[in-house]
């Protein structure tokens, strides 16, 4: 079969193509736009991606990635030390912070608990998060876990392991989205916003 276009190209296909969201059609449609737009787009592209590459760092504080240990939300002043927030993965912790509406620290577990694919409290960043705690600065524990089963799962064991700490511990309510019609719901939303109701003000 025909080439029509380098191994170099090829070689930028494919590695597009492993993103998330990206399959190979998209990959090439991507490769295309970064070659007619080599010196606004591409370029810079290359350099952002060379520079983070080399400065990107796991904070030992909370497990959130960053260019700088501890990270911007581990050193901002501004936040209030007495809330922790615990979610499962770093793309939660943009999420949530991205809606500007928590102003408290976060905890990165790395995953969550599950015995099928072998994940135990050691493989997670559950013993850092006890040490956190355990300073006395804490005074709140967010479990904000996907409400899946290895969620729900992992939300019941750091109740329990925090259940002697003197802390509080929360969830995040589930239920009804906003603007969302109960006739299109799931049966276990629809369950979870029973069991969340509130007093209506």
């Amino acid at each position: 079969m025909p080439r029509s276009h380098g191994s170099e190209i090829d070689t930028l296909i494919q590695l597009l193509a492993k993103l998330p969201g990206l399959g190979p059609r998209s990959a090439r449609r991507s490769t295309l736009q970064l070659l007619k737009k080599k010196d606004s787009v591409m370029v810079p592209l290359a350099d952002a991606l060379k520079m983070v590459a080399e400065k990107i760092v796991i904070c030992d504080t909370c497990g959130n990635i960053d260019t700088h240990n501890p990270c911007h939300v581990c050193e901002d002043a501004r936040r209030d030390r007495t809330t922790v927030c615990v979610v499962e993965d770093v793309a939660d912790l943009w999420a949530l912070d991205r809606s500007e509406t928590f102003k408290g620290l976060y905890h990165v577990l790395g995953g969550t608990l599950s015995a099928l694919d072998g994940i135990g409290p050691e493989e997670l960043n559950i013993a850092a998060l006890i040490d956190r705690v355990e300073t006395g600065e804490v005074q709140e524990v967010i479990l904000a876990l996907n409400a899946t089963v290895d969620g729900q799962t992992t939300s019941h064991y750091l109740a329990e392991r925090l259940s002697g700490s003197g802390v509080k511990v929360t969830a995040l309510a589930h239920g009804v989205p906003v603007g969302g019609e109960l006739d299109y719901l799931d049966d276990g939303t629809l369950a979870a916003a029973l069991r969340a109701r509130g007093s209506v003000s």
